[in-house]
Order: C-alpha cells, then structure tokens, then sequence
C-alpha cells in the first residue's frame, strides 16, 4: 500500500503570529514538504493545481520536475490536474516530459476543479464540466496510446495526423486516478477504463465516501476489469499529532477555527466526529486510518493533508516524520494483515505497467469489454 501526504498549496496567514507566508516562502514549503515526505519512507508527494489566491501550485509538472531532480525513489503525482480548463495536448506531452525526467516516478490524478471562475478564465464553460472532463480524458487516452491521431470533438480545435512528442516513457502511459468529490460521472468514467478512482474524503462524512466509492467498484467489475473488490482505491484524510490528544487539540484548535475552509463553522470536535479529521496521538490516528478500510474495503493509497491553515513549516515538518516514524510503519502492517490475496496491495506503477507489456488493458484506448460489444453490434448489424 502506498502512503504519501497531499499539498493544495494554500498561503493562510499564522493565526497565532499574524504572519503571512509569501508565495515564494510557500512554494519553498511545498519542495521541503516533498523531500521530508522522502526522508521518512513515505512512497508518494502530490500536489494540486489552481490558478487564483490564495493558492500558488499553479503549474505542477515545473514543480514536481523541480522535486524528481532531488530526490531518488519519491512518487510523483497531481491532486489534482484540471482535465476540463488544461488542453489535453498540453497535458499529454507536458507529463510525458515529467515522466522522462523522473525515470517514470510519475502518476497524475484527474479532476474537474471546484473554482468556478477558472473556467472562464481559460475560454471554458462551467456547465459543460462534465461532458469536458469525459471529451479531454478520452482524447488524452488517444495521444497516449495512438502515435498518430486525428480527432473531432466538441470542444477543442480537431486534430490531423498529430503527433505528440515526446512519447510515453518506453511506450507506457502514466497510471492515471480520476478524483472526484461528488460527481458519479467521474466514478462511471474511472471505472471504464479501469483507471484509479480518489476521493478526497475531507469534507464529507463516511456514508457519502462509501457510495461514491461502491459505485465505481461495481462499474469497475461491470466493465470486466476484474471484482468490485479488486479496484484501486486512494482516500484522503488530514491529521495533527501530538503526545496527547489534548496537546493536538491545544496547539492546532486556532488553526481550525481561523481556516478559511474550517473556521467559523462547525467546532473542532463536531468536525472531526463528522469527517476523516484526526487530531489526537499517533495511535488515534492509526486506529481512525485503518477503520477507513471498514466502509471502503481495502485500498491501494492513503494521502494525508498536513501543510495547511497557516500551519508553520517546521511544524508541518515534524508531523510527517511522526508519520514517517510511528504512523504508517504500523498502517503497512495492518493494512496488510487485513488485506485478502487477491486484492492489489499496490496500484500500478511505471513499472508494473510495463512489465504488463504492449499487449495489456492499459494500452488500450477503451476496455477489452467495451470493444468486444462494438464488435457484437458491428456484427449484427452486417
């Protein structure tokens, strides 16, 4: 199972010093936040993407290039990459470039993005989210997988004879999770092409995770990609540790309730009896992770969000080392004492894919299922 922490690159000013980080400051964060995620044996960094205030991460493969340089066997990913307001062309070769310079320590996480004014900003229509996120992906599965394409769509400018260079790294695309929050489409769209599905599961109560999450495990085994229970899986959670649970609640209660996405809400109590917030010792923490396996099943990856609130980065520092140190030693363990042996431990990686071969469902542009029922309609119909 993989583990990693999770960045949305906020720039939140300290509550409790008034002071507010500059975005180089931030950015600079973000980069020790990925190498301490290394230092401490953790598998996977990953940041998000936005394009207004108060974030910075608006360009991620700069950045995520910038971290494969300085590091040897760290997971690189996105959390997420805007498939509806990024041009699938641009994706598809600038990934593919991060993949050659990381030596293939590259996945990616599709998402819709939740800041409506993006979509203008990039000549785009937030009605349309959807129906740009189905069109973008299938035309980035298409320069991926095709060397030659030519394409029509709605959407976009249509393509003739395009090649987009470079290509995957020895001819592999990049494993690809679709995170969604609430949109069944996403799920419905992960589960065809038997991709990863994330739900970020910071907001919202178990119940909601559980259905959106089942969904895409029977879609996942309707389009014949193996059983429900076989699906990879990633989850969210955010976590501040301390020695004692009234010692984590003492020192991060100020930073909730100041937050411009926690504060002046529901109390620091209520919030983390309703969501995947924890905040207690380290074994409060294990035993609220593992218990997300209880309404999900077993999953491949378990990010966790610790830069965020106007959190100092030294502090920030240290609960990844607590992570690193007493957390998710004993999370592999158990995760992996529960987990049945027909259930991936793992989600694919650049180098399962290729081991896999050319000859694999993740080269394909769609399902082998899908492609068979095309060709029983095609037949009937000679």
């Amino acid at each position: 199972m993989q583990f990693g922490i999770f960045s949305v690159g906020d720039v939140t000013p300290d509550p409790t010093t008034g002071r507010t980080p500059t975005e180089g400051e931030r950015i600079e964060s973000m980069t020790r936040l990925a190498l301490k995620t290394e230092e401490v044996g953790l598998d996977v960094f990953a940041t998000g993407e936005h394009h207004n205030p108060p974030f910075v991460p608006s360009s991620p493969t700069t950045h995520l290039g910038f971290i494969a340089a300085q590091t040897e066997k760290l997971l690189l990913s996105t959390s997420t990459t805007l498939i509806t307001t990024n041009d699938p062309v641009k994706i598809a070769e600038d990934y593919a470039m991060l993949q050659h310079l990381s030596r293939g320590r590259v996945d990616l996480m599709m998402g819709r993005g939740n800041t409506g004014p993006v979509y203008p900003w990039f000549g785009k229509d937030i009605r349309d989210g959807i129906p740009l996120a189905v069109e973008n992906y299938h035309l980035l599965r298409r320069l991926w997988r095709e060397r030659v394409v030519t394409w029509e769509g709605t959407y976009r400018t249509p393509l003739q004879g395009f090649t987009a260079t470079p290509a995957p790294l020895d001819g592999t695309p990049p494993f690809v999770w679709h995170g969604s929050i609430r949109s069944p489409e996403i799920a419905e769209q992960a589960a065809y092409y038997g991709d990863g599905f994330f739900h970020n599961h910071i907001f919202w109560n178990k119940e909601h995770t559980q259905q959106m999450v089942a969904l895409y495990r029977r879609r996942f085994e309707a389009y014949g990609h193996g059983a429900a229970d076989q699906a990879i899986v990633g989850l969210g959670g955010q976590v501040f540790m301390a020695d004692t649970e009234a010692e984590a609640k003492r020192v991060f209660r100020p930073y909730f309730d100041n937050a411009p996405v926690y504060g002046h809400g529901p109390s620091l109590e209520d919030f983390s009896e309703l969501t995947p917030l924890t905040v207690g010792t380290p074994e409060q923490v294990i035993e609220r992770t593992l218990g997300f396996a209880d309404y999900v099943g077993d999953y491949q990856r378990q990010l966790f969000l610790v830069d965020h609130a106007g959190l100092p980065t030294d502090v920030v520092l240290e609960q990844v080392e607590i992570l690193g140190r007493e957390v998710v030693p004993v999370l592999r363990e158990e995760f992996a004492r529960r987990r049945p042996a027909h259930v991936p431990s793992d989600p694919p990686t650049h180098a399962s894919l290729v081991a896999a071969g050319p000859e694999s469902e993740h080269h394909l542009v769609a399902p082998v299922a899908e492609r068979a029922q095309v060709d029983a309609v095609a037949g009937s119909t000679r």
